[in-house]
């Protein structure tokens, strides 16, 4: 004979009702970030200084020194070399 399991269980319709809610609230998550992220990244300008000496074979990441971005840091990026002024 086997067990029946109940309908509310973590099995039923209960866990597919927590995963859908936790997956929904995820999505919301990222969507606000992902929103905020944009908005920042628009008020951003940029200004290229030393156009001379701006190589087109080099190492990589070496022109981002000759760029200044107008504006605050958006995330936590530490690779780019990019100066930032307000």
């Amino acid at each position: 004979m086997e067990k029946q399991g109940s309908a509310f269980g973590i099995d039923g319709i209960g866990g597919m009702l927590i995963a859908t809610v936790l997956l929904l609230t995820i999505l919301g998550g990222l969507t606000v970030a992902a929103l905020k992220t944009q908005q920042a990244t628009a008020q951003q300008s940029y200004e290229i200084v030393n156009k001379e000496m701006i190589k087109s074979i080099g190492p990589n990441l070496s022109n981002e020194t000759h760029v200044i971005i107008h504006g605050e840091p958006v995330g936590g990026d530490t690779l780019h070399k990019y100066r930032f002024e307000k």
